[in-house]
């Protein structure tokens, strides 16, 4: 695998690390997620009820992201970033051995602690270790070999379902998760020379926006996540073959369009990427809540996931504010916030759905006009795009 050419040689070594952990723990991720709805119908005869509270727990380690702070007294932050994916393969490979619903909630849990104190040190990393013009398209080409992971973990599971039981598709991708984890777990890829990350809580009053935006991208992604595959399976009644197409052809789309929103970010600006992102997604969540066409869903679906990779703009924006030593327990406080609705959401998602699922999807609609609407306060200076700033 070969650095890009825009990388220096001080940052090639965390560039690949990085690299290797995004495909391990995509590796798990995507084939937790591509099996999750349908092994919880099919063999744990679970409800959407049930669903929203397993999801609404899942996000509890993203609200906990916070303890990253004090595990860096005791880990070097790339090393824990390996204990993290060690921890979800762990998770992962547990899931098919406990088919109820408190089987579900705990298995779940572990996963969910790996994949989302990895994600915090992932951002954390890059925004240390590349500059505003890097880390922009940094981001992007890791979401793309995200992408390119995920749509050979979803052939895979295509392939192999008629063969394997759940019980064995967990474990084979469990496998595969914890050897990425435990190869990076012997490098050491630290750049000694980069500004001491402060090991301390930190909340600053010149952040405000960043923690606003943060908030609200958790919040409507968890509605995202946790009930636009399972309006599919329960409304359109798809398989998991299908559910799996549907994965594999998503992730093709966003091999594209991750590097193609990074270089966007750089030409022009993080306003201007988040305001679509915004404008699209109101357009998505009333298509959710109001078609009655499975293959309009599947197109709102595609096109949500897409947009999603604007969000990397949100952490673009705040690299460009922050001070270098606050990266890090930054990027543990943004993943805390992003989290604090994230935690109710799917639960008060799933009450929702008992009455009626419209009400679910046009509270996606609401959140988005909010995220809208502060978009358009990031300050003028730091809203130029990174080609600009010389």
């Amino acid at each position: 695998m070969k650095a890009p050419p825009f990388l220096t040689p001080a940052n090639k070594r965390m560039y690949l690390f990085l690299l290797v952990l995004t495909i391990a723990v995509f590796i798990g991720f995507q084939g937790w997620r591509t099996l999750f709805n349908n092994f919880a119908v099919e063999k744990a005869f679970i409800g959407g009820h049930e669903v929203g509270i397993i999801q609404g727990i899942r996000e509890v380690p993203g609200f906990l992201a916070l303890l990253v702070i004090y595990l860096l007294f005791v880990f070097k932050e790339h090393t824990l970033a390996a204990l993290s994916v060690l921890v979800m393969g762990l998770g992962v490979g547990l899931t098919g051995f406990f088919p109820w619903f408190s089987g579900l909630v705990i298995t779940t849990l572990l996963m969910s602690f790996g994949f989302h104190y990895f994600e915090t040190l992932n951002q954390s990393l890059t925004l240390q270790y590349f500059t505003i013009h890097q880390a922009p398209l940094v981001f992007g080409r890791l979401r793309s070999m995200a992408a390119i992971t995920s749509i050979s973990v979803g052939l895979g599971i295509l392939g192999l379902s008629a063969w394997l039981d759940y019980r064995a598709l967990y474990v084979l991708l469990a496998g595969l998760t914890l050897a990425g984890g435990l190869w990076c777990l012997w490098q050491d890829p630290a750049d000694k020379d980069l500004p001491l990350q402060k090991k301390e809580m930190i909340f600053r009053k010149q952040y405000w926006l960043f923690y606003l935006l943060t908030f609200f991208a958790g919040a409507r992604r968890q509605i995202f996540v946790a009930f636009a595959v399972f309006l599919l399976v329960k409304k359109f009644g798809f398989s998991i073959q299908a559910v799996t197409v549907l994965f594999v052809f998503n992730q093709a789309v966003n091999i594209f369009a991750g590097p193609l929103v990074g270089r966007a970010i750089n030409r022009f600006g993080e306003r201007r990427v988040l305001s679509l992102e915004y404008l699209v997604l109101i357009w998505v969540f009333l298509t959710y809540a109001y078609a009655q066409s499975a293959w309009l869903v599947v197109f709102m679906y595609i096109l949500d996931h897409i947009v999603f990779n604007c969000s990397m703009a949100i952490r673009t924006y705040f690299q460009k504010i922050a001070a270098p030593g606050d990266i890090a327990p930054s990027m543990a406080v943004g993943f805390t916030i992003n989290h604090i609705a994230a935690v109710v959401l799917p639960v008060l998602g799933g009450l929702l759905w008992l009455f009626d699922y419209r009400f679910v999807f046009l509270s996606g609609v609401l959140l988005s006009l909010c995220s809208l609407a502060l978009v358009q306060a990031i300050p003028r200076k730091a809203a130029e795009p990174a080609n600009s700033r010389g």
